[in-house]
C-alpha cells in the first residue's frame, strides 16, 4: 500500500470516534434523501458517512463526478446478496462461518476496519495477521503457508507493498483460497473462460462494474486503455473487457505512444499514480475515466482549472470499496464451495491396477509386487484435511478425532457387517472377503466404501494363525507394516495395561508398610509449604462422601477412608500383559526381591490384546469417554468385598495420555488402492471381538450417503456377529444395513462330517474331491447363522469363498440352499484369485439388499434382570421321564 490515501478513507483517519457500536452499511431504505446533512444527517453506517465526506469534497472532484448513490447501491446489492447466500448455507449448517484471513504488511489500519466493517454486515469473520513494513519474501510467504493449512479459513488476502507482490509470493496463496484471484491458477482458468471456476480479482471487477452500473457505460465496442497496471490486475482487467465487446490497449506511463492512446480511448483505466510529466490535457474531453490508483491526480484536479471535462470520473475510494464488498462476495463463494466439498461426493480415487497371475503367488509376494500410494495421497482423495492426519512412514496414518465434528452434519453411508459359519481349522476368510468387497465397490463399481479392520497380535501372527491382513489379491497393504506393529498402538496398550498393574501392587505394598498419617502425607504432600489434593483425589474424596477440599481439615477417619484402598490381593483379577505368545509367563510369583519386604502373589501375564483397555478402546466414541471407561475398570475387590478402580488408583489421566494416540484410527490401502481402517482388535472369545466404533463412524462419515462401510466381526456369526449387535452397536447407536455371512465349501464339509483337519497335513479326499452329501449336511450350520441374522432384523448375502477344488455343482447346491433358509442372495466370490472384479456380483448383491432397508432390533433390553427366577409351584413338579419307554412325561 502507498502511504498516500484516497480522500474518502482520509476523511475516516480522523481523531478516534466516541465510543459505540462499529461502523456498518447503512440498512436498505434508511438514507437520507439527499445525503448532504439535514434530515438524517447523511444517513448512518459507513455509506451514509461516506456521502458525507463525498458532499463535503464534491467540489475537488470536478464537473464530471457523479453522486454516490448509485455506487453505493451497487456496495449494498453485493453485500446484502453475500449476507442472503450466507444465511441459506447456515440454515443447513448453523455453524458455519466462512473466515478471511488478511496478511497485512505495513500499518494501513484503514483498509482494516473497511474489511472488518463490510464483513461484519455480511455475516464473515476476518482475521489480521499483522507483519512489519519491511517484512521479507519468505516472511510473508511462511504466513501464507501457515493459513493454507488452517482449515479454520477460507479466503485469503494480501495487504502489501506492489514490490512484495512476486510471483512467488503471490503462487504460494492456495488457489481455493485466493479471493482475489491473483494466482497463475485463478488467473489461468480466467483467460481460458473458466471465470466460474475461479475467483476473479475484485478490483478489475469493480472497475467494470461501476463503468457499468454506475457511469452507465455500454462496454461493447469501446476503446478501453488501461494504463500503468501490470501484473494479475492488468490480466484480468483485459479479459473482462474483451469478454464484454471492448477493444482493449495497455500501456505503461512511459510510452511514447501514450499521448495518441490515449486520445483514441473511450475509457482510460488508471492502475498506478499519474509521473508529474505526464499533463492532464493528454486525456481528452469526454473520456470516461476510472482510477484504481491512491494518487490519481494527486488531489489538485479541483474546480475545473485545467479546463478539462471528463464525461466521468469514478476516483480510487469508488473502486476500493467495491472491490472490498465484491472480495466479501468471493469469500461467501469461498465457503459455499468448502461446505460443497464437505458434503457427499464420489471420491476422485486414483485406484491401483491388478495384474493376477496364475497360479497365485503368495500373499507376501503379492503385496511387494504392488506399489501402495502415498498415504497423504489417499488421504487427500478420501476427503481428509492436511491438519486431519498423521503420518507414520509412506503408507499409513492416524486420523484425528476432529473430523467427526467437521463431519458432524454429514449424514452417514450404509453399514455392512462380515462374519462367518461357525469356524473350523481351515478357515473362511472373512478379512478377506471384506477386502475383495470393497475392492470391487469403489475399484469397480465407482462406490465409495471403506474397509474397517481389526489389528492383528503379535502373538497369533508369530504363533499358530499368520497374518490378518486378508489374502492372495484381497489384502491389506503393505501386509508388513499391517501385521507388525502398524503404529504402535497395541504396545500402547502394553505399557498402560502393566501401569496399572504396578500401581496396583505398589499401592498394597505402601498401604502394608506405613501407618495412616505417613501414607497420607506421601499421597498429599507438602509443595512449597502447602498441601493440595490433585484433581482426581478431589473425585475420590466426592465418591467417599467428604465434602472437603483442604487436606488438614480432615479427621484421623476421613484420612484412613482416603488413604487405603485395602485391596484383597486374592481378588486382583487385573494382569500384566505382553504381545508375544510366552508359555512359561503363564503362572509365576512376583515381589521376591527383598526391596519388596516379603509381599509377594502368584501373578500371570495375559496376551496384550486380551487386555480390558484393548475393549474399552474398541468401544470408546471420543477421548472423554475413553478416560472415564479407563477410570471404571475395575481390577480388584476391597476387604469388604466392594470393587476397587483405577480411579481409586489415581491412575486415570496417566493411563489416558498413554493412548491419547492409539484412540486414532489407522488409514491404509487395499491392493487395489482403496481405503482401510485398522483400529483396535479385541478377541471375540473374551470381549466383543470387533473393531473400533470410532473407526467405523468416522469412515461412515468419509463414504457419504450413498457409499459403504464393511466392517467385520471375529469368531463365528453365533459370538463375533452377535456381540456386534449387542454390544457395538448398542454402544455406538449405529444401525447395520446388511450381513455379509462367508462359508467354504469345505469348511460346510467338515460341519456335514467330514474328517478332522489338523493344521500342516495334507486335506482328505473329502475336501479335495466334489461330495455333495458332506455339502448339503453341512448347510445347517450356515442354514442357522442365517436365522440369526434375522431374528436381529437384518437382511443376509451369502458370500461363498470359492477355492479352486470346488466343483460347480457343489457351490450352486450351497447357494440353493441359503436362498431356501432366507438368505436375500447368495453369491460365489472369487476375489482371492483376481481381486476385487471377482467381488463385484456380492458387491451389486449387497447393494441391492442394503436397499431393501434395515429393521434392526435388539433382542433384548439392558433394563430386564440376566436371570429369570422360578414361580413357587414349577413346572418341574409335571416333569418325569417313563424310564422303560424313555418317553417325556408332563413338559407340554
Amino acid at each position: 500500500m502507498r502511504a498516500r490515501l484516497p480522500l474518502f478513507l482520509r476523511g475516516l483517519r480522523r481523531p478516534p470516534r466516541p465510543p459505540g457500536p462499529p461502523l456498518r452499511l447503512q440498512a436498505p431504505g434508511r438514507a437520507s434523501s439527499g445525503g448532504r446533512g439535514g434530515g438524517g444527517g447523511g444517513g448512518e453506517g459507513l455509506l451514509g458517512q461516506r456521502r458525507l465526506q463525498d458532499a463535503q469534497a464534491g467540489n475537488s472532484r470536478g464537473q464530471g463526478s457523479r453522486a454516490p448513490s448509485a455506487r453505493d447501491s451497487i456496495v449494498r446489492e453485493v453485500i446484502q446478496n453475500s449476507k442472503e447466500v450466507l444465511s441459506l448455507l447456515q440454515e443447513k449448517n448453523p455453524a458455519f462461518k466462512p473466515v478471511l484471513a488478511i496478511i497485512q504488511a505495513g500499518d494501513d489500519n484503514l483498509m482494516q476496519e473497511i474489511n472488518q466493517n463490510l464483513a461484519e454486515e455480511a455475516g464473515l469473520n476476518i482475521t489480521h495477521i499483522c507483519l512489519p513494513p519491511d517484512s521479507s519474501e519468505d516472511e510473508i510467504i511462511d504466513e501464507i503457508l501457515k493459513i493454507n493449512e488452517d482449515t479454520r479459513v477460507h479466503g485469503l488476502a494480501l495487504q502489501i507493498s506492489e514490490n512484495s507482490f512476486s510471483n512467488k509470493v503471490l503462487n504460494a496463496l492456495k488457489p481455493e483460497k485466493d479471493v482475489d484471484g491473483v494466482t497463475d491458477v485463478n488467473l489461468g482458468r480466467l483467460v481460458r473462460g473458466d471465470a466460474h471456476e475461479c475467483y476473479v480479482s475484485p478490483v478489475a471487477r469493480a472497475v467494470v462494474e461501476l463503468l457499468e452500473k454506475s457511469a452507465g457505460v455500454n462496454l461493447d465496442g469501446k476503446k478501453v486503455l488501461v494504463i500503468g497496471a501490470h501484473g494479475s490486475l492488468e490480466a484480468a482487467l483485459q479479459c473482462l473487457f474483451q469478454r464484454r465487446g471492448s477493444m482493449t490497449m495497455s500501456s505503461q506511463w512511459k510510452t511514447p505512444q501514450l499521448q495518441s492512446k490515449l486520445h483514441e480511448a473511450d475509457i482510460a483505466v488508471v492502475g498506478s499514480p499519474k509521473p508529474e510529466d505526464i499533463p492532464l490535457s493528454w486525456i481528452q474531453p469526454g473520456t470516461t475515466v476510472l482510477n484504481c490508483s491512491h494518487d490519481f491526480l494527486s488531489g489538485r484536479l479541483g474546480c475545473g482549472s485545467l479546463g478539462v471535462h471528463f464525461n466521468g470520473l469514478i476516483a480510487e475510494d469508488d473502486v476500493s470499496l467495491l472491490a472490498a464488498a465484491l472480495r466479501i462476495q468471493n469469500m461467501v463463494s469461498s465457503g459455499r464451495r468448502w461446505l460443497r466439498e464437505q458434503q457427499h461426493a464420489r471420491w476422485r480415487l486414483h485406484c491401483l491396477k491388478l495384474q493376477p497371475l496364475s497360479p497365485v503367488p503368495s500373499d507376501l509376494e503379492i503385496s511387494r509386487a504392488q506399489t501402495p500410494k502415498a498415504v497423504d495421497v489417499l488421504a487427500k482423495e478420501i476427503g481428509l484435511l492436511a491438519d486431519e492426519i498423521e503420518v507414520y512412514g509412506r503408507s499409513k496414518a492416524k486420523v484425528r478425532l476432529s473430523l467427526l465434528e467437521r463431519l458432524k452434519d454429514q449424514a452417514d453411508g450404509k453399514y455392512v457387517l462380515v462374519a462367518g459359519i461357525t469356524p473350523t481349522p481351515l478357515g473362511e476368510g472373512k478379512s478377506t472377503v471384506t477386502v475383495g468387497l470393497v475392492q470391487a465397490l469403489t475399484a469397480h463399481l465407482n462406490i465409495n466404501s471403506f474397509a474397517c479392520l481389526r489389528q492383528p497380535s503379535q502373538g497369533p501372527t508369530f504363533g499358530v494363525k499368520g497374518g490378518a491382513a486378508g489374502g492372495g489379491y484381497a489384502q491389506v497393504i503393505p501386509m508388513e507394516e499391517f501385521n507388525l506393529h502398524l503404529t504402535g498402538d497395541i504396545h500402547a496398550i502394553t505399557a498402560a495395561n502393566n501401569l496399572l498393574a504396578a500401581a496396583i501392587d505398589t499401592r498394597i505394598l505402601h498401604e502394608n508398610t506405613q501407618t495412616d498419617k505417613a501414607l497420607y502425607n506421601r499421597l498429599v504432600p507438602l509443595v512449597n509449604g502447602v498441601r493440595e489434593f490433585s484433581s482426581i483425589q478431589l473425585a475420590r474424596l466426592k465418591k467417599l462422601g467428604i465434602n472437603k477440599t483442604d487436606p488438614s481439615t480432615l479427621t484421623e477417619e476421613e484420612i484412613s477412608k482416603f488413604a487405603r484402598l485395602n485391596i484383597e490381593p486374592s481378588t486382583i483379577t487385573w494382569q500384566r500383559v505382553l504381545d508375544t505368545n510366552d508359555r512359561f509367563l503363564r503362572k509365576m510369583t512376583i515381589g521376591q526381591a527383598p526391596t519388596e519386604k516379603g509381599y509377594s502373589r502368584q501373578a500371570q501375564f495375559d496376551i496384550a490384546v486380551a487386555s480390558e483397555i484393548m475393549a474399552v478402546l474398541a468401544l470408546t466414541d471420543s477421548l472423554t469417554d475413553m478416560k472415564e471407561r479407563l477410570g471404571r475398570m475395575v481390577v480388584a475387590s476391597d476387604k469388604n468385598g466392594q470393587p476397587v478402580t483405577a480411579e481409586d488408583l489415581g491412575v486415570t489421566g496417566a493411563l489416558t495420555v498413554l493412548m491419547k494416540d492409539a484412540i486414532k484410527p489407522n488409514l491404509m490401502q487395499t491392493l487395489e488402492g482403496t481405503p482401510v481402517f485398522v483400529h483396535a482388535g479385541p478377541f471375540a472369545n473374551i470381549a466383543h471381538g470387533n473393531s473400533s466404533v470410532l473407526a467405523d463412524k468416522i469412515a461412515l462419515k468419509l463414504v457419504g450417503e450413498e457409499g459403504f462401510v464393511v466392517t467385520e466381526a471375529g469368531f463365528g456369526a453365533d459370538i463375533g456377529m452377535e456381540k456386534f449387535f449387542n454390544i457395538k452397536c448398542r454402544a455406538s447407536g449405529l444401525v447395520p444395513n446388511v450381513v455379509v455371512l462367508v462359508a467354504t465349501v469345505r469348511a460346510l464339509k467338515m460341519h456335514g462330517g467330514g474328517p478332522s483337519v489338523t493344521a500342516g497335513v495334507p486335506l482328505k479326499k473329502e475336501y479335495t474331491e466334489e461330495n455333495i452329501q458332506l455339502v448339503a449336511d453341512g448347510c445347517c450350520n450356515l442354514q442357522k447363522q442365517i436365522q440369526i441374522a434375522q431374528l436381529f432384523g437384518v437382511p443376509v448375502v451369502v458370500a461363498l469363498n470359492v477355492f479352486k477344488t470346488d466343483t460347480r455343482a457343489e457351490i450352486d447346491l450351497v447357494c440353493e440352499l441359503a436362498k431356501r433358509a432366507g438368505a436375500f442372495d447368495a453369491v460365489p466370490c472369487y476375489h482371492w484369485s483376481v481381486g476385487g472384479k471377482g467381488s463385484v456380483d456380492l458387491a451389486r448383491a449387497v447393494r441391492e439388499a442394503a436397499g431393501q432397508g434395515s429393521r434392526f432390533r435388539f433382542l433384548y433390553d439392558l433394563q430386564m434382570s440376566t436371570m429369570p427366577g422360578l414361580p413357587t409351584r414349577p413346572c418341574f413338579y409335571d416333569i418325569d421321564l417313563d424310564t422303560e419307554t424313555e418317553q417325556v412325561k408332563g413338559l407340554f
